[in-house]
């Protein structure tokens, strides 16, 4: 962890910098020992002086579009149990790589468009303003100045979105061949989840599996105990099941899976969700501790999986 990171005012990370020679971090594959990698496609925090420029109130907008600091925890989390990670760099703010290329709120775009614009789920988010470039907010307002051409939109696709998603692919498919089977831990950060009812505890864990489309039940029902054993309230796909990420990269039929995991911002960070807190350490040890209890169910599976064709 660099500590230039952690001071309290967070000038060190919002400081408007010189272009992002690469769109994310990853680690070495020799590096990894085990079936896991850990992505944080929110974790981006490198914020270009051009991009500041034509945001509205930049300071509210990082606040609120990123997983605040969940690029250090996928570091620290992989590091402790062997994990490859996959990190980005670029700010959601910028492009979401979470959402599909075609999840685009042509409102904010200027330039030539499709002649008929598909409204479906694939573009829901978009038109609520969180599409691949977030328009707005919710609760503040509109996130930039004026409207971003195509050329510009396109560029971001072709430069950050399909770089980071097809490393991804590389990624799980070359562990998947070393290991039988290969998880993605999709990690994500949450606003603390608001009290349904008087003496509901909320969720400081959201376990996502696109509602056992994207990740072995097993996986599952192994994450959800191991919280839920160490006293932390956990909860499975409500209120977020995962998205673009792991409709596109889990495929447990080729024993490929992916799952989701939201960690509420209060878990790791100080009262006002701004600078990792105390208590960041304790949540990296007890992810780190998840992912070896994943790794060995992974590795199991991967086993038994090949099995078959080793006997053939």
């Amino acid at each position: 962890m660099d500590e230039r990171d952690l001071g309290r005012d967070g000038s060190k990370a919002f400081e408007p910098q010189e272009p992002c020679s690469q769109p994310f971090h990853a680690s070495a594959l020799d590096e990894c020992a085990s079936p896991i990698v850990i992505a944080a496609p929110h974790g981006g925090r490198h914020y270009e002086a051009a991009v500041l420029a034509e945001m509205r109130d930049p300071d509210v907008a990082r606040l609120r579009l990123e997983d605040r600091y969940v690029d250090l925890l996928a570091e620290a989390v992989a590091e402790q149990c062997g994990a490859a990670v996959v990190v980005a760099r670029v700010p959601r703010a910028v492009i979401d790589l979470n959402r599909a290329p075609d999840d685009i709120d042509w409102s904010m775009i200027s330039g030539s468009r499709p002649k008929s614009v598909r409204h479906s789920l694939s573009n829901r988010r978009a038109r609520s303003g969180l599409g691949i470039i977030p328009r707005r907010v919710p609760g503040h307002g509109e996130v930039w100045r004026g409207p971003v051409s195509v050329a510009e939109l396109e560029q971001r696709v072709a430069t950050v979105h399909r770089p980071y998603h097809t490393h991804l692919s590389s990624v799980l498919e070359a562990l998947r061949d070393r290991w039988g089977a290969a998880l993605l831990i999709d990690l994500h950060s949450m606003p603390p989840l608001r009290k349904r009812f008087a003496d509901e505890i909320p969720a400081e864990f959201v376990i996502g599996d696109r509602f056992g489309a994207s990740c072995d039940h097993h996986l599952v029902a192994n994450a959800l105990q191991h919280l839920g054993d160490r006293g932390k309230a956990v909860a499975h796909n409500r209120p977020y099941s995962g998205g673009y990420v792991l409709d596109r990269h889990g495929s447990p039929a080729r024993g490929i899976h992916a799952m989701q995991i939201e960690v509420c911002r209060s878990s790791y960070l100080c009262a006002n969700l701004e600078e990792p807190s105390a208590r960041f350490q304790s949540v990296v040890r007890l992810l780190a501790g998840l992912m070896r209890v994943l790794a060995d169910e992974v590795a199991f599976m991967g086993r038994e999986r090949t099995l078959p064709n080793a006997a053939e």
